[in-house]
């Protein structure tokens, strides 16, 4: 599957363009972390593009999200082992990644979501006046974005051997070099 087509799939399924920049947050971020893990930067952006896709026919019903996601896709030429990562990354699926891809989008799928906040309570409502350290500040804030589960973000030591001041500062700056693209 190509970048393209993905994001055909996202304007197919997705109508509500913060949830489509959302899955566009969690490639950029994707792509750059297989680029310092020496992965397929291609494949892990896709996981990313990809990984909500089912979210507006299932938010109403959270233990269905991503088990549509996997329906769909695995109708597609998306390689499995990225359909499964989309799959594993609800958590509410009881299933512990086991691949370093599976990993990865596990814990960067909800500091994409610290990230953006952290950008809309600037004054200007930009990632450019958002730092590794601001981040690091309203991360310890439990009220602050108090929907983005912290526990899972914490697992990256264990899960992919990062500090988190590394992976929010990898994470933002991938959202900054494409700030244009998602409206921050």
């Amino acid at each position: 599957m190509t970048r393209d087509q993905a994001l055909a799939l996202l304007d197919e399924h997705i109508k509500n363009q913060n949830l489509i920049r959302h899955n566009l947050v969690v490639g950029f971020i994707m792509k750059a972390l297989a680029k310092k893990f020496g992965q397929n930067e291609d494949d892990w952006e896709l996981a990313g593009t990809l990984h909500d896709l089912d979210w507006e026919k299932t938010k109403d019903d959270f233990k269905s999200h991503t088990k549509v996601s996997r329906e769909i896709l695995q109708k597609t030429d998306l390689k499995p082992e990225i359909v499964k990562a989309i799959y594993v990354h609800n958590w509410a699926h009881n299933i512990k990644p086991e691949t370093l891809l599976e990993k990865t989008l596990y814990c960067v799928e909800e500091l994409s979501g610290l990230i953006t906040a952290a950008a809309l309570i600037q004054p200007d409502k930009k990632l450019a006046s958002v730092t590794t350290d601001s981040v690091m500040r309203k991360f310890r804030q439990k009220s602050f974005a108090a929907g983005v589960n912290r526990e899972i973000i914490l697992l990256c030591k264990e899960y992919i051997d990062m500090e988190l001041p590394e992976l929010v500062e990898i994470s933002l700056n991938a959202m900054k070099e494409r700030a244009e693209e998602i409206g921050l």
